[in-house]
Formats: structure tokens, C-alpha cells, sequence
């Protein structure tokens, strides 16, 4: 893949994940508003089975198409690629289909005896209808992706997410009076309406690129792209999976180890605080990275494909070192102005100390994004399995046996440990994988050092006692100023890095 191509791709997503992020947060903005802390908290109940839904129809599926299509593609064996695609929207129809039907029968079990809280009954009911448009999109966008064709997933992004804004608009003043329940399923209405509208938008602009493309008959038979398919994808759906279902054992958990800590008292409301309101403000910057991440599995791919062992490095050691840039730099912001933050977007100072805690989180979360999508395009799946794995069980741990002790701060400690390791075991694999020169000081260490020092030397400045975004946002540009006059000072980056990322004029 040409680095043009693999900047172009990513900018492209970038942006819609930035514009759909914001759309998402502003969306959660006025459901905190409208539900409240405890609304939130059953609305987060229901999203780990959403994307338990996702991981077991779609995950290994849209990787592995993405990654297949893009070796085809480069020999230029179209029908082998639209092969690919139609065998995995086959095989992804039939798993969805499935899973929709034993969702919307057994709704009630679910949410007596797994979820225990009989209130998400009929949201779930609800969200089974999104899984077979969710799965079939997003097979389609993962050809697009290996295909180097980014603006179509891109737009499909923005107005799945329009959609859902808009419809918690139309049924919030009709569904939200009729209590919790019917809130949330206001807001499941628009997942699934998102979903469908996303879907007839991907489908029509597949049938619109294929049409477009050479003829061609493919050169393999069914049997070899259904292995080649199954090979790769199987692992990784087992692992997202396994990775989905701990995640959401952690979310069944939490409010209930939090009812033993406070006796009984707020802990849907405290966890609605920290997963629905907190948390998406940490991993808002993160919309940068995955765009990044999506676009590493193609490039990695064919660059491996040809050999290019040097530029299969240098992707792996600028994409880590900018990671760690960013998460380092939104780490000092969420540090230095966690009450200003959260009164300015959520209308409430005392979430700023969750926030402040959970700050330190940011930069493994971060680089963690990069780790996977650097190991997927390495191949590295049965690792990213073990990983997963490993970071779970960790997160379980503190979750049953501290939480009823310590309450959030167990949940914090936990999350902090677990990302820390399996973001040092990543780069220890990435650099056996791929016999990268990659320097933990310089992309890693040096960052934190000047995050820091950014962080410090704001504190000598006049105090800000208002929450005004103007102030608060000048404020944050003059630390992250600080911090990348730091970043050159220290040799952290220079501009022949930044020069590496730009396209080249002819």
C-alpha cells in the first residue's frame, strides 16, 4: 500500500470518526439529560450484548475480509474478491439470523437470570432485530477497507449515526414518560434504525464499486476461499468473542459489586457515572487511533505480502510513537481540568474526580487500539486471544473481590494493571514479529516525561475558577502547546518524523 494511499485512508476515517464520536457523545449528552445517571447505567447493561452480537457475527469476519481482499486486490483477482465477500455475507447472514431469533425468544431469561434486571427485557427484544443488517454492513465494509476505498464505510458511519440521533429526538418525549424501560428501548429503536439505514447505504454503493470494476471470473474455488475464510476468521471470532463475553460478565458484575459497596444505595446511578458518562469522555480522542488501526491490517498486510520488511517497521514504530504522543498529551489535559471538563459537557463538577482517576488509563488504552490492529495485520491472532484473555481475567479479579471494598477505585486499579501489561506483552510480540527497532524510550518514556512536565508547569500559572469553554479550551491548547515544544526539545520527535507522515509531492 502506498503511503499516500494509507494517509489518504485513514483521514478519510478519521474524520468520520471524529464527526460521529462528537454525534455520539452529544447523543449521550442528552440521554444523561433525559434519562439520567441510573437511565444510562440500564442502557449500558444492554450494549455489551450489542457488541457480544457484533463479535460473534461480524469481528473475525470484516477483519478477515479487509485482510484477504487487500492480497487480492493487489494482484488485481477481482472475482476473487467479490467471492470472498459473498461467501462471508453468507456465512455471516446465517450466524445473525440465528442469534437474532434466540435473543428476541428468550429476551426475558436474559434479562431475569443473565442481566438480572427484568427492565432490559424489552430493549433486547428490540435490539435483536439490528443484528442481521449489522453483520451483512459490516462484511461490506470490510471489503471496501481492502479495497482502499474508505469514503463509502466512512459516510455509512456518519449516517448510521445521524439516524440514531434523530430518532432519540422523535420517540424521546413519547417513550421517556412511560419509565426506564421504554427510555431505553427509545434509544435501542434507534440503533436499529441506524443499522438498517447504514446497511441500504453500503449495499447499494457495494453494488455501485463492483459494477465498476474489470470482470473477472476467480481463481479459486469455493472450497479454497470458504478454508481461507474460516482459517482466519474462526481464531479470530473466537477471540472477540471470549474477549466480548468477559466484557460483559465485567458489566453484569460491576453494579452488583457496587450495590455491596454503597448497601444497596446508587450503584446503577454510579455505574451509569463511570461506563455511560466518564468513560466515553476517555476514549473520545481515541476516534483518531481507530481509524489508524483499521487502516494498519490492509497496509501491514500487503506490505508483508512483498517482503518490504523496512516499511512493515517503520509503520509499526511511527504508529506506536504517535499513540503514545496523543494518549500522553489528552492524559495531561483530562489531569489538569477534569471538574471544568465534565461541568462544561455533562453539567456536573463532582463527575471530575472519576474522571481525574481514570485519566491515567489513556495512553495505554490508546496505544492498546494501534497493539491490535498492528498485530491483526501480522497475523498475530492466536496472541491477541491470550491477551484478551489475560486483561479480562485481571479486570474480573478486582472486580468481584475488591469492588465490594474499595468500589470504583478497584474497578480503576484494575483496568489501569491489565492495560499496562498486555500493552507491554503487545510490544514485546510486535518487535519479535516484525524485528522492529522499536525504542521504548524515545516513543514511550520521553512522552510521559514531557506530559508531565506540561501538567507541572501549567500549574504556575493564574488558577482558572470558571468553567468557561473558551478559557478551559485555551487553557488545554496552551498545555498541549508546552508539551510538543517538550516532544522537539527532548528529540521525542523531530520533523523528519512529522515529514514522514505527509505525502510526498510529485
Amino acid at each position: 500500500m502506498r503511503k499516500k494511499t494509507l494517509i489518504k485512508g485513514a483521514a478519510i476515517l478519521m474524520c468520520a470518526n471524529l464527526i460521529t464520536r462528537f454525534m455520539g457523545f452529544y447523543y449521550r449528552i442528552y440521554m444523561s439529560k433525559a434519562i439520567g445517571a441510573e437511565g444510562m447505567g440500564l442502557y449500558q447493561l444492554i450494549m455489551p450484548i450489542y457488541m457480544l452480537a457484533w463479535s460473534i457475527t461480524s469481528s473475525g469476519l470484516t477483519t478477515t475480509v479487509s485482510k484477504l481482499t487487500a492480497q487480492e486486490n493487489a494482484k488485481r483477482e477481482f472475482g476473487n474478491t467479490s467471492r470472498i465477500l459473498h461467501i462471508s455475507l453468507f456465512i455471516s447472514l446465517v450466524l445473525s439470523l440465528c442469534l437474532s431469533i434466540a435473543l428476541f425468544v428468550f429476551s426475558d431469561f436474559a434479562a431475569i437470570h443473565i442481566i438480572k434486571d427484568a427492565r432490559t427485557s424489552l430493549p433486547l427484544r428490540i435490539l435483536s432485530l439490528a443484528f442481521p443488517f449489522m453483520s451483512l454492513g459490516s462484511c461490506i465494509r470490510g471489503n471496501f477497507l481492502g479495497m482502499q476505498r474508505h469514503f463509502f464505510p466512512a459516510v455509512s458511519q456518519v449516517l448510521e449515526q445521524s439516524v440514531r440521533i434523530i430518532a432519540i429526538f422523535a420517540l424521546s418525549d413519547l417513550f421517556i414518560p412511560l419509565g426506564l424501560e421504554y427510555a431505553c428501548g427509545a434509544a435501542v429503536v434507534g440503533i436499529v434504525l441506524g443499522e438498517i439505514i447504514s446497511f441500504i447505504l453500503i449495499f447499494f454503493s457495494m453494488k455501485y464499486v463492483h459494477t465498476s470494476l474489470p470482470s473477472k471470473k476467480p481463481t479459486i474455488s469455493l472450497m479454497i476461499a470458504f478454508s481461507a475464510i474460516c482459517t482466519m476468521a474462526v481464531p479470530l471470532t473466537l477471540g472477540r468473542v471470549t474477549g466480548s463475553l468477559l466484557s460483559t460478565v465485567e458489566n453484569i458484575l460491576i453494579p452488583q459489586r457496587l450495590a455491596i459497596f454503597s448497601g444497596g444505595q446508587n450503584a446503577l446511578s454510579t455505574f451509569g457515572s463511570l461506563t455511560g458518562m466518564a468513560m466515553p469522555l476517555i476514549q473520545l480522542p481515541s476516534a483518531v487511533l481507530m481509524a489508524i488501526s483499521v487502516t494498519l491490517v490492509p497496509a501491514l498486510s500487503e506490505s508483508q505480502a512483498t517482503n518490504n520488511s523496512r516499511q512493515t517497521a517503520s509503520l509499526i514504530e511511527k504508529s506506536i510513537t504517535y499513540t503514545a504522543v496523543i494518549g500522553f498529551g489528552f492524559a495531561a489535559v483530562f489531569a489538569a481540568f477534569p471538574q471544568e471538563i465534565c461541568y462544561i459537557v455533562y453539567n456536573e463538577k463532582e463527575l471530575g474526580s472519576l474522571l481525574l482517576r481514570l485519566c491515567i488509563i489513556c495512553p495505554f488504552m490508546y496505544m492498546q487500539i494501534t497493539i491490535s490492529g498492528i498485530l491483526n495485520g501480522l497475523g498475530s491472532h492466536s496472541f491477541i486471544f491470550r491477551q484478551n484473555l489475560i486483561s479480562s481475567a485481571i479486570n474480573l479479579f478486582f472486580i468481584y473481590l475488591f469492588i465490594p471494598h474499595f468500589g470504583t477505585d478497584a474497578f480503576i486499579a484494575g483496568i489501569t494493571i491489565s492495560l499496562v501489561l498486555t500493552t507491554t506483552m503487545g510490544i514485546m510480540e510486535i518487535n519479535k514479529k516484525s524485528h522492529s527497532q522499536f525504542s521504548p524510550y524515545k516513543s514511550i518514556i520521553l512522552p510521559a516525561i514531557c506530559a508531565v512536565s506540561a501538567y507541572i508547569f501549567l500549574q504556575f500559572a493564574p488558577k482558572n475558577t470558571t468553567s468557561n469553554v473558551y478559557i478551559v479550551s485555551l487553557s488545554a491548547i496552551l498545555l498541549f502547546l508546552i508539551y510538543f515544544i517538550l516532544l522537539f526539545l527532548t528529540g521525542a520527535i523531530n520533523k523528519k518524523d512529522i515529514m514522514s507522515f505527509m505525502p510526498k509531492r510529485r
